[in-house]
């Protein structure tokens, strides 16, 4: 019987894992290379610009909008493509992302946004799916390029900063805050109850303040304290010249009021000049510098609304100048040009200032605080919708500041703002004086003259969000006099002076459930112009009984807020501050004034 023989495999037809063999495993593999080559060019092929806008609907469209954006081109040289933004890099949930792009493209062959018309006509639909994805996934292909936890805020300007300090606490990311950044912004036309739901904080997204940031923080708050430092410093050696300067000033009015013919730049202010009460000596008061600028159509509905990006910084308890106090300027000029993306000044008024600094020296004795404002007169500006080009003509300038404990609602944070509304007269929701004086609330409220400042606790709503076409604000919706009584007693108003300049009249009161006012009784005033500088001092008693007069206690700290209506001008085109901190003899406060 012959032997069998046996014949060793060879080494291509050795079997391994389920049966295949080295040589099919060899072959699997080199297709599999070649395949995934393939796949993975032709995936690439996929990310790059050119392909994004190979068809007139992206080349159009959004390409156009994207170049100008800083995405596109900027001082770092870096460029975030279309695939930057919208296609991750995690393989898996890219291929996930390419099979979701097949929909795009049955709109590209099914001709669905083949013009400009039909894109537009969806652009709010493509907008509100990119918006929810990158909710989803907590912003994933932004925090490719920017992270929260990487940033630096001694480099970011203090409203960056403090809303990415939120952001980290509250639990929200990039696309609450930056639609619209790289494309057309469509977020006006989500109604608030997307909205709500789409930039509503997630828990899942708060993030633990990193050390980086800690330091980064401290460092930019150390700097800002040594600038203003260095500014005191200037200004305290500038004061000698300022009083000198207020001096000659006062003197030469006075000098003035006795002749028979003032001279024309004091004629405006000499009735009110008097040393006689208000001998200060200005050289032991402590000074600081506030900026005012023009705010527009801006009111308390603005800053509690949509448009403000800020809304839920301030609604949390940040203050207006921790985010603003250094782009004032700026604000101020975007607004009074017009030029603001908010859309602040629908009347234009050529050649009006954005803004300017008032000088605020603060003193004080046993019984009196003295304000002296001082700033740079500024040139005519001719109101092109007002006869005669100045709304006030018997007034070149008048001054109002309201003082408020906290125990008003915003006043902490916006000051004398929280009397703004966007009802008042001259404002955009204005009603019409038929209607304020057929309502019921004119036996109550003094209307002839439109809607004056009040603040919510008067009313039992304020209307923020305009639903079916209501009016913003709410001066129709008055309490009864018994709750108005009750928040006078509790503090919840805002003390006021005013001085205007035409007949030197200086009015007391207080803002509640509408302005009041009266001949000042517990104030005087005086103002001079001299050398295009206008000076104006306010003598107040510390103590008070009247209602509606908030008494000035040593150790507590007030909130404190002015508007300045230079130019002739009236009603909303005047110039205000932020809201500030006054105190006695507190070197914490903004406005500290310091005992005689």
């Amino acid at each position: 019987m012959a032997k069998l023989r046996f014949t060793e495999p060879s080494f291509w037809s050795r079997r391994l894992i389920l049966g295949t063999s080295v040589a099919g495993a060899v072959v699997f593999f080199v297709v599999g290379i070649i395949f995934w080559g393939g796949f993975n060019t032709a995936m690439e092929a996929t990310n790059t610009l050119d392909f994004c806008t190979s068809c007139h609907e992206m080349e159009d469209n959004v390409y156009q909008e994207y170049k100008p954006t800083i995405h596109y081109s900027n001082r770092t040289g870096v460029r975030a493509i279309c695939s930057d933004c919208h296609v991750p890099d995690p393989w898996v949930h890219k291929v996930v992302r390419k099979i979701q792009a097949s929909k795009e493209v049955f709109y590209w062959l099914t001709g669905k946004i083949d013009t400009k018309e039909k894109f537009e006509e969806h652009r709010l639909s493509l907008a509100k799916s990119v918006w929810q994805t990158m909710k989803d996934t907590d912003s994933r292909e932004c925090r490719n390029c920017h992270n929260l936890e990487s940033m630096n805020p001694e480099f970011q300007k203090p409203r960056a900063r403090m809303q990415h300090l939120n952001a980290m606490e509250a639990g929200q990311t990039c696309i609450d805050c930056h639609k619209g950044i790289a494309h057309h912004n469509v977020r006006d036309k989500l109604t608030e109850e997307e909205l709500e739901t789409l930039e509503a904080p997630n828990p899942d997204y708060v993030r633990e303040i990193p050390e980086m940031y800690k330091i980064g923080l401290l460092r930019a708050e150390q700097k800002e304290q040594a600038q203003k430092a260095v500014e005191k410093a200037e200004k305290e050696a500038q004061k000698a010249t300022i009083q000198a300067k207020v001096e000659q000033a006062v003197a030469q009015a006075l000098a003035n009021a006795g002749a028979s013919s003032p001279s024309s730049e004091n004629s405006a202010t000499n009735k009110t000049l008097s040393t006689d009460n208000i001998n200060v000596d200005w050289s032991k008061s402590a000074s600081t510098e506030i900026s005012v600028f023009y705010p527009g159509t801006a009111s308390l509905e603005w800053i509690l609304g949509r448009k403000h990006g800020g809304k839920r910084a301030f609604t949390k308890g940040d203050r207006c100048i921790e985010c603003h106090g250094e782009e004032i300027a700026d604000i101020g000029q975007n607004i009074v040009t017009g030029q603001s993306e908010k859309d602040l000044e629908p009347n234009v008024i050529p050649g009006k200032r954005g803004s300017f600094p008032v000088t605020i020296d603060a003193t004080h004795d046993k019984e009196y605080l003295y304000l002296r404002f001082s700033w740079e007169d500024g040139e005519h500006a001719p109101v092109p919708f007002v006869d005669g080009g100045k709304m006030d003509p018997e007034n070149p300038i008048k001054l109002a500041l309201m003082i408020a404990t906290d125990d008003l609602e915003y006043a902490d944070r916006a000051g004398c703002w929280s009397s703004c509304h966007a009802d008042a007269s001259t404002m955009p929701f204005t009603p019409e004086k038929d209607d304020l004086l057929g309502s019921d609330l004119a036996k109550r409220l003094d209307l002839n003259s439109g809607v004056t400042k009040y603040v919510k606790e008067s009313r039992t709503k304020l209307e923020l969000k305009g639903r079916g076409g209501k009016a913003l604000g709410g001066w129709d919706k008055l309490k009864d006099q018994s709750a108005i009584d009750a928040a006078m007693a509790n503090n919840q108003y805002l003390d006021l002076l005013r001085y205007k300049s035409g007949n030197g009249e200086v009015e007391d009161g207080h803002i509640l459930a509408e302005r009041k006012m009266h001949s000042g009784q517990g104030a005087e005033v005086t103002a001079t112009l001299n050398s295009g500088t206008w000076s104006v001092i306010f003598k107040r008693k510390l103590a008070s009984n009247k209602p509606g007069d908030l008494t000035i206690e040593s150790g507590k700290v007030y909130n404190f807020g002015f508007a300045i209506h230079d130019d002739y001008s009236k009603a909303r085109y005047h110039h205000v501050s932020f809201g500030y901190k006054l105190a006695l003899d507190n070197a914490e406060a903004e406005v500290n004034a310091t005992k005689q």
